[in-house]
């Protein structure tokens, strides 16, 4: 799909807008509630729906189908880094009512961070192919990491600050409360960082780290670089509003990972038969449709199997109290 500097330029813009609407709705903290989390979710994927539906009238079916694909690749992997949003928060002890501004200009920096990224892997793969190799055996490699990890059932798991924000806090030094949502204040003579900016790079920073994943991921799906960037943008930019709306649920979603590594998994091995393919081998490519519908299929059967087996485990639970309280008014007769 031919992009040109005009419509890069359009869509930066309208992006930029969208996130100030969001600020500025958003600019006076407060706890923010379901039915609020939940209109604000359904409007980004309205928004990414009629983008989606933009690229079929103008572009055709291809892009819009290679941009669904990568939206909700996108959005799922996303869904993720909830969990791990969830242990930051609860490691620098955010208030509930500055939740929001953190995750806004968190996801900010996260969504600078891999505009960055994406420009350095289409550049990579337009000028060396055999990075397809790379990308599909490290994201088969990934598939097979989360299975690990979701056998590990690492119930206990905390958040530990990465190397780069432990150098920035020893550098400007942070304070020891929240000042609201200021981010530097004046203490003893001395500029330091509020905990309200350390939180905020934590989570920009972390991010990351699922970038190497996710990018090579939407990189299987397409290498348009403009329609990567759109699916990531879309899929970040509500991400505020899912974390607050599926909050609690999160920890319902106990299959997630193994969803996740199958879809992993299923682009390692599209973009290892896309290499070959481009390598002059005859191997059979899978088409944009079957991708989605694949896509489609392990998020739908992860999330029922999730709920049946959390509603299971709660039910087991209720009768194992009920059992010990039974057994403990025996007791006490």
């Amino acid at each position: 799909m031919e992009v040109s500097m005009g419509l890069w330029a359009l869509t930066i813009v309208g992006l930029a807008a969208l996130i100030a609407v969001d600020f500025f709705i958003g600019r006076k903290p407060h706890e923010v509630s379901i039915k609020e989390a939940g209109i604000w979710t359904v409007v980004w994927i309205a928004l990414a729906g009629l983008f989606g539906l933009g690229l079929l009238v103008f572009g055709g079916g291809r892009p819009a189908g290679e941009f669904f694909a990568g939206f909700i690749t996108e959005k799922s992997l996303s869904v993720d880094n909830l969990f791990v949003f969830v242990l930051i928060m609860a490691k620098f002890a955010v208030p509930t009512q500055y939740q929001q501004r953190v995750l806004l200009v968190g996801v900010l920096i996260a969504l600078v961070l891999r505009a960055v990224f994406i420009a350095a892997g289409a550049a990579i793969l337009a000028s060396f192919s055999w990075v397809f190799y790379l990308f599909g055996a490290f994201l088969i490699y990934t598939a097979w990491k989360l299975v690990q990890e979701a056998r590990a059932d690492e119930a206990d798991e905390e958040y530990e600050e990465n190397k780069l924000l432990k150098a920035v806090e020893r550098r400007f030094g942070v304070a020891d409360r929240y000042h609201g949502t200021k981010l530097w204040i004046q203490q003893n003579g001395k500029r330091v960082m509020t905990p309200m900016l350390v939180v905020m790079l934590a989570i920009g920073t972390t991010d990351v780290l699922f970038a190497l994943d996710s990018i090579p991921a939407i990189f299987g799906l397409t290498q348009d670089p403009y329609i990567v960037f759109t699916a990531n943008a879309f899929a970040l930019m509500g991400l505020r509003q899912l974390y607050f709306l599926i909050g609690g649920l999160l920890k319902k979603l106990v299959h997630l990972s193994y969803g996740l590594s199958i879809i992993l998994g299923f682009i390692g091995v599209k973009l290892v038969l896309h290499a070959l393919h481009e390598s002059g081998v005859h191997v059979p490519e899978i088409s944009i449709p079957v991708s989605l519908g694949v896509i489609c299929a392990v998020l739908a059967v992860t999330t029922v199997t999730s709920l049946l087996t959390s509603r299971k485990q709660a039910a087991a639970e209720a009768q194992r109290a009920g059992a010990d309280g039974a057994r403990k008014d025996s007791v006490d007769a």
